[in-house]
């Protein structure tokens, strides 16, 4: 029978002596893999004390990598300890930032306008003292 880990299991798991991951619900003593790990034993400790299958995911691990993890698995997480994720969310926006927002896009043409107009005063002056 697989072994339930705790959440807080992996809190207590986290240095270079005793390190454990979360990858897809699964639990992994990694401490004997941290100096064979070709990105170093950093890489691996960062990922400790959270869900590191994002981690994991995002590096693109080869198949052999995957077959590898079988070495070091130690039982599964029980998901109701797991803390739910916090996602950014950015603060709604206000009236003002919309000012704002509207008198950069003012800037922006005249940023553009300015140099022209110079230009073109520059060519008529040019122009009118030609004549003469």
């Amino acid at each position: 029978m697989t072994k339930l880990h705790v959440f807080n299991d992996l809190l207590e798991h986290n240095n270079k002596d005793d390190c454990w991951l979360l990858i897809s619900g699964k639990v992994y003593d990694v401490t004997s893999f941290l100096d064979d790990h070709p990105g170093g034993d950093e890489v691996l400790l960062t990922a400790t004390g959270k869900d590191a299958t994002d981690d994991f995911e995002d590096v693109g691990h080869s198949d052999d990598a995957r077959e590898m993890l079988k070495k070091y698995f130690i039982g599964e997480i029980d998901s109701s300890t797991v803390p739910a994720e916090r996602k950014h969310t950015p603060p709604p926006s206000t009236t003002q930032s919309a000012g704002v927002q509207g008198s950069g896009n003012s800037w922006k043409i005249l940023q553009f306008l300015l140099p022209l107009l110079i230009l073109v005063a520059a060519l008529a002056f040019r122009s009118f003292y030609q004549k003469e």
